[in-house]
């Protein structure tokens, strides 16, 4: 089956929401979403991302926010959520995959995610700490992951500041 992924439009904001708040047992990840959109430093336009259903309907869902590493400019991948009725049929990778894509043609160089290894390392992410990144918070080291999109400058090192909207 395959996944058509773009660019969530206004019209996809409710299903967006929806999505998120099936994909986790509490809403906690649809209101982070909500709270991101009205964050005008984290939020990035264009890359709030959706994976259609055969029907049209909104399968999976990425979000890239900014977040920094020691004041350099880095993306936060989360959340990322899929419908139940979809989960594990490739919907949340053509998702993810689409809006690492956008990152590129935004010219991003750099996205973190705190989430499954055996998940996330088949779009090339690593462990964040072989590049000296660190969140500010405890976590197991394999859990936070980075991803260089663009290698021509170096990569910053340091401590993740995430917008408010986290939390953390």
């Amino acid at each position: 089956m395959t996944w058509p992924a773009r660019p969530e439009m206004r019209d996809d904001i409710p299903a967006v929401r929806a999505v998120n708040a099936a994909a986790f047992p509490t809403e906690a990840e649809a209101v982070l979403v909500d709270t991101l959109r009205k964050d005008s430093l984290a939020w990035l336009p264009g890359l709030s991302y959706v994976a259609e259903a055969p029907d049209g309907s909104v399968a999976a869902f990425a979000l890239l926010s900014r977040c920094w590493v020691d004041g350099v400019p880095a993306l936060a991948l989360a959340p990322v959520a899929t419908a139940p009725e979809y989960q594990r049929r490739g919907a949340g990778t053509a998702v993810v995959r689409a809006v690492l894509e956008g990152a590129r043609w935004y010219a991003e160089r750099l996205v973190l995610v705190l989430g499954h290894p055996e998940y996330y390392t088949r779009f090339g992410f690593v462990p964040a700490s072989r590049y000296g990144i660190r969140p500010s918070f405890e976590v197991p080291d394999e859990a936070m992951m980075a991803l260089v999109l663009d290698d021509s400058a170096p990569v910053p090192r340091g401590t993740i500041e995430y917008p408010p909207a986290f939390g953390v």
